[in-house]
């Protein structure tokens, strides 16, 4: 499968793109983008284990020990335990979260779909997601797959980020905007 440059040019893109060429050929990129997105959850919801991945002094029989009880826990494939348990012995548990968006992208990239990252004031309804993921479809000509995420300090409005496109309508931007404006 042809990967974007920009994403397999990176170190986490490159992990991602050979996670994502050994699932297909076993036929398990759905088992494997499932677990990655558990353990993404485990990692942003676990002060503990963001700060193990990220800790440079835990040694690689640790770290692979560590992993090894998280997959466990998490029930994770085995294909996906043996990927933790290289980047562990390689030192390379801190990109984890980038190698997750990176399978993230590929997998979508190889489905047709396009990944949206919205972050909104208030949690969405799935109505409004779905007429959010609606408008994104219409201007992309691919199917969207949205994130939601909350973040109070918006006060209103919407952020999408597709890639590398953001688009900003939140109420702090325009107040920001404003408030330059007003500086002269």
């Amino acid at each position: 499968m042809e990967n974007s440059g920009g994403i397999t040019a990176s170190l986490q893109g490159r992990y991602a793109s050979a996670l994502y060429d050994l699932a297909s050929e076993g036929g398990k990129v759905t088992a494997v983008e499932s677990d990655l997105a558990g353990l993404g959850q485990a990692i942003a919801e676990s002060a503990d284990l963001a700060a193990l991945i990220r800790n440079p002094r835990v040694t690689r029989d640790a770290a692979s020990r560590a992993m090894e009880a998280v997959g466990k826990l998490l029930k994770l494939s085995p294909l996906t335990q043996n990927f933790l348990g290289v980047l562990a012995g390689n030192r390379r548990l801190a990109v984890l979260p980038d190698v997750i968006r990176a399978f993230a992208a590929i997998a979508a990239a190889a489905r047709g779909e396009v990944n949206a990252e919205v972050t909104s004031a208030h949690p969405l309804s799935a109505a409004q997601l779905k007429a959010l993921a609606d408008k994104l479809k219409a201007r992309e000509g691919k199917d969207v797959k949205l994130t939601a995420k909350v973040d109070p300090e918006l006060l209103g409005g919407l952020v999408v980020r597709i890639g590398s496109t953001q688009i900003d309508s939140s109420i702090r931007t325009r107040l920001n905007t404003l408030a330059n404006a007003m500086k002269g």
